[in-house]
């Protein structure tokens, strides 16, 4: 099948509002979207919409244009993270125990209802809002739309994978650390979070009550003013919403890490292509290196100190009467607010409020920061062995935006070889969220970005099939090369009979040559493995000479990448082409 393309927000309004097209004829797609997906990451929904449900309300949104009102979200698909309340759904948090049906919907998602905007269902998250690469689910782990190897990003990961895939026009996230920001970078998606108290918090499932935002992620900058001229206002009800307020900021002087405080944690291809961003944002702007150290501390805060106790607070009750039903990691980084006392308390309050002072004074010097979203990026398998440090990596250029009352936008800014999305952060004091937006929009509109790599249904980017001969074998002394590049094996097969088999002399550890001979060859036992393209490149690398990656055909005909030799690899060399394979070789002795 081929790829699910992104759905724009305001086209699909203004064409249920013109009559271009209808409220159901949407729902009816958003159905076969959805159920298509189903068979690549179901896991990316915790509950979603009856198809019958789905209809119903799109029947009604017809019917209100039909009767002439004009609607800013008419018919367009949305989800919703589910640890904010949709009446009619159970909202979880991503924990079974946890779960309750919520008497009403939160203020944001009446406010998108009240505007056109069709509820599919709920979306997946790192449980109770805690962890920023989406591992952490009883429902399951949401892969990158872009490569099923990778992480989502968290904790809105489902959020992200469903506007990704084109199931959903826009979703609503949250953040408290950067979970509405690091999964927009990884899905080449434009994660808009909203200053403290723009977007009211009622019905949201609190992590860190004191400075949660709800947030949006849209595949463009004009659906995340669309959906904040929908939701942003003050609300009676949260006792953390502000009146709204919008302060203008131009991009003259944009701010970004000094170099020697930049941090990729290994990844060269995030520092060139921030780098690459850098360059860009200097065409028009004077780019002014900082010192990030208090905002690096105030980070630290966050998690190493006592707002580690806020998150304790919002699940005290469970963690008190059933603290098996959270999840390890999440209750690893949660359980020790139980023992942060009223004095540590006070303290961190007082050294926020000093580092506060500190990043207001440098909004004198910038107009705004542009930092990486992420350092770096990750395999699922890499993040479920190291789950808190790996973590913690993720939210180095996050962690400290809310704690000091910021707004911010995430924006694409690169594709990756193995196709997932890096991406920069454009921070701007409280109440500059319009203005971060227009300034996102000409980034975008100025950058001549490359479009995401396509999405086809196996959710997979281009992959090489490779066939190993000798030493990378399985319960081989270098097969740990491919099982660290997550390599999957395809199958054990021959080559076709036009090879000879040579074990090469003085080699560390014993490799073979695998020599093409035409008519004077024999059919040679190999494996096949898939690598998707960067994880190919970076094999490559590391084979030595005389050995060298070539084609090799296999015995149905077909060709694959594999191990070939220059002449040079046998001198000196003992022929086995007779043997048949290098694991009769190694049975010899």
């Amino acid at each position: 099948m081929t790829a699910l393309d992104r759905l724009s927000a305001g086209a699909i309004a203004a064409a249920v509002n013109a009559g271009e097209t209808s409220a159901l004829t949407v729902a009816e797609e958003t159905i076969a979207r959805a159920a298509a997906y189903d068979r690549v990451q179901p896991q990316v929904w915790i509950s979603r919409a009856s198809p019958d449900d789905l209809r119903a309300a799109a029947r009604a949104v017809d019917a209100r244009v039909a009767a002439g009102e004009s609607l800013p979200l008419a018919g367009v698909p949305f989800a919703v993270k589910d640890n904010i309340d949709v009446a009619g759904f159970e909202t979880t948090a991503a924990c079974p125990a946890f779960a309750y049906q919520p008497d009403a919907s939160a203020n944001v998602v009446e406010r998108l209802l009240a505007a056109g905007a069709l509820c599919v269902g709920k979306t997946n998250l790192d449980q109770f809002a805690t962890g920023l690469n989406g591992t952490r689910s009883p429902y399951g782990i949401p892969r990158n739309a872009y490569n099923l190897g990778y992480v989502s990003g968290g904790s809105s990961s489902g959020s992200a994978v469903a506007v990704a895939a084109g199931l959903v026009g826009f979703a609503l996230g949250t953040d408290t650390a950067g979970s509405g920001r690091v999964p927009a970078a990884f899905n080449h998606l434009i994660g808009f979070k909203p200053s403290k108290g723009r977007w009211s918090t009622s019905g949201l499932v609190p992590a860190c009550r004191s400075i949660d935002c709800i947030t949006v992620f849209t595949g463009e900058t004009g659906d995340a003013a669309l959906v904040d001229g929908v939701i942003a206002g003050f609300d009676a009800g949260d006792p953390f919403s502000k009146p709204l307020a919008d302060r203008p900021v131009q991009a003259r002087r944009i701010g970004v890490p000094r170099r020697d405080q930049r941090v990729w944690f290994g990844d060269g291809e995030a520092e060139f292509l921030y780098d690459r961003a850098v360059e860009r944002l200097a065409a028009t702007a004077e780019i002014v290196e900082i010192d990030i150290a208090p905002l690096l501390e105030a980070a630290q805060l966050l998690y190493g100190g006592p707002w580690v106790a806020e998150r304790t607070a919002a699940v005290a009750d469970l963690l008190a009467s059933n603290p098996d039903a959270i999840d390890a990691t999440v209750r690893a980084v949660i359980e020790p607010g139980l023992g942060i006392g009223a004095v540590a308390l006070w303290n961190g309050i007082y050294r926020m409020a000093a580092l506060k002072r500190e990043a207001d004074l440098m909004w004198e010097g910038v107009d705004l920061l542009a930092f990486p979203t992420t350092g770096t990026t990750y395999r699922v398998r890499e993040m479920l062995a190291a789950p808190v440090a790996l973590n913690s990596n993720l939210g180095f250029y996050t962690n400290f935006v809310n704690l000091l009352d910021m707004a911010a936008i995430a924006v694409p800014a690169g594709v990756r070889a193995n196709g997932t999305g890096f991406g920069i952060t454009l921070i701007g004091p409280a109440d500059t969220d319009r203005a971060l937006i227009g300034i996102a929009e000409n980034y975008l509109g100025a950058a001549d970005l490359p479009p995401p790599p396509s999405l086809d249904m196996e959710g997979r980017v281009q992959t090489v099939k490779l066939a190993v001969v000798g030493a990378h074998l399985k319960d081989m002394p270098l097969h740990w090369q491919l099982t660290s590049r997550d390599a999957v094996f395809v199958e054990a097969t021959e080559t076709a009979p036009a090879y000879r088999l040579y074990a090469m002399a003085d080699s560390v550890p014993p490799k073979p040559a695998l020599i093409h001979s035409g008519d004077n060859g024999a059919a040679i036992k190999v494996e096949v493995y898939e690598l998707d393209v960067a994880a190919f490149g970076s094999f490559v690398v590391d084979v030595p000479a005389p050995l060298a990656i070539g084609t090799v055909t296999l015995a149905d005909g077909t060709s694959v990448k594999g191990f070939v030799a220059e002449p040079r690899a046998i001198v000196g060399a003992e022929d086995i082409t007779a043997l048949g394979s290098w694991r009769a070789f190694v049975a010899r002795g």
